[in-house]
C-alpha cells in the first residue's frame, strides 16, 4: 500500500504539475527572520508566505491542478470546504470560465465565505462541520454531473500542493526541517513526497483536531475530534486515505498544539512581521512558540504560513 501511494505522487509528477499550473499561481516568497524576534534562540527561521497566494492560501495550487488536468463536464465543478479550498476552487473556476458550486459548513469564517461569493461561485452553507458539507457536495455531484474536487484526498490535489516543496527547495535549499500544519493532510503529503526524506518534515495539528496523530496511532485513517480555533481549516474529521501511507513513510514527527499557542502565533506574526494569518495558517509557528517542537542549535527551520483568510479582529487586534 505504501509503495503504490508513493508512486501516485512522484517528484517527476509534481514537477510536471508545477509547469502546468505555473502561469496561474504566484511564486510566494520565503523570508528569513531573527528567531529572537519570536522569543526563540539558536535556530534559523524562514517563513514560506503562502498566505500571499491567489485566494489567500496554498489551496489554489491544488485547485488549478484539478481544473487544468481533468476533463470538466458542462455542469462544472463542485467542492466541499472549510473555506480555503472553496475559495481556491471558486477563484480557479472564475479564471478558467468554469461553473462552480461550493459547500461550506456553518463554522467557515465570514472572510472565506465572502471570498467564495466574490469569485462568483454558488455558495451553499450547510451542516456544522466539513464532513457535513462534503456529504452534501457528494449528493449534488451525483445529481448534477458536476466534477467533484476533493480538498485533500485526491491525486491532483496532492500534486498541486506538492509544488510548494519544489519552490521551497529552490528558494531555501539549506532548510533542515519544515513545520507544516495538518488538516486532511494533502499539504504535508504533497510536500513530503517532493522531499522524499531529504528534509525533516514535521506535522503540526491542533490538540482539538488530531487527525494524523490518531491515524498513525491506529494504523490508518480514523475519525478524530474536529474542533478548536482552527476548525474551519484543520478539522476534517479524518486524514485522507491517499495521504496516510505517504505521511507514515515520509513525515518524521507530528506534534499537537493548544489553541492558545495558535492565538499567540497569530499575534506574534502581526506584531513582528505585520502579516495577518488565519489560525490554521499560524499553527506551524505555534509548534515553536509552545515548545512542542524544540529546534536544535543552528537548525534551519522552515515554517509554512499556509493561509491568510481572516481579519485582525478574529484574534483580538
Amino acid at each position: 500500500m505504501d509503495i503504490q501511494a508513493d508512486r501516485i505522487i512522484s517528484r517527476d509528477d509534481i514537477a510536471h504539475t508545477e509547469r502546468q499550473i505555473r502561469p496561474h499561481i504566484r511564486r510566494t516568497p520565503v523570508i528569513e527572520v531573527d528567531a529572537s524576534d519570536f522569543g526563540l534562540a539558536a535556530a534559523r527561521l524562514s517563513f514560506k508566505l503562502e498566505l500571499f497566494q491567489h485566494a489567500g492560501s496554498f489551496k489554489t495550487r491544488g485547485a488549478f491542478a484539478n481544473l487544468l488536468t481533468r476533463e470538466i463536464p458542462p455542469a462544472g465543478v463542485v467542492a466541499a470546504s472549510g473555506g480555503n479550498h472553496g475559495a481556491a476552487v471558486a477563484y480557479a473556476s472564475m479564471k478558467l470560465g468554469v461553473p462552480a458550486k461550493i459547500f461550506v459548513p456553518t463554522i467557515s469564517s465570514p472572510a472565506k465565505m465572502d471570498r467564495i461569493r466574490d469569485y462568483r461561485a454558488k455558495l451553499v452553507v450547510t451542516g456544522d462541520r466539513y464532513a457535513d458539507a462534503l456529504a452534501a457536495s457528494e449528493v449534488w455531484a451525483s445529481q448534477s454531473g458536476a466534477l467533484s474536487i476533493h480538498a485533500y484526498d485526491q491525486r491532483e490535489t496532492l500534486l498541486g500542493q506538492g509544488t510548494i516543496g519544489l519552490e521551497i527547495e529552490e528558494q531555501s535549499p539549506d532548510i533542515d526541517t519544515l513545520l507544516i500544519a495538518v488538516g486532511g493532510g494533502g499539504l504535508i503529503a504533497g510536500i513530503a513526497a517532493w522531499f522524499g526524506g531529504r528534509v525533516r518534515v514535521v506535522g503540526v495539528e491542533p490538540e482539538a483536531a488530531p487527525t494524523l496523530t490518531m491515524a498513525l496511532q491506529a494504523g490508518g485513517p480514523v475519525d478524530a475530534p474536529a474542533g478548536g480555533i482552527a476548525a474551519d481549516s484543520l478539522a476534517p474529521r479524518r486524514v485522507g486515505t491517499l495521504v496516510y501511507p505517504i505521511a507514515k513513510r515520509q513525515v518524521d514527527q507530528v506534534v499537537l498544539v493548544p489553541d492558545d499557542a495558535i492565538k499567540r502565533a497569530q499575534v506574534a506574526l502581526w506584531d513582528k512581521l505585520r502579516v495577518v494569518v488565519e489560525p490554521g495558517g499560524a499553527a506551524a509557528l505555534a509548534a515553536l512558540i509552545s515548545g512542542r517542537y524544540e529546534a536544535r542549535p543552528g537548525e534551519h527551520v522552515g515554517i509554512l504560513l499556509s493561509g491568510g483568510n481572516t481579519v485582525a479582529v478574529d484574534f483580538g487586534l
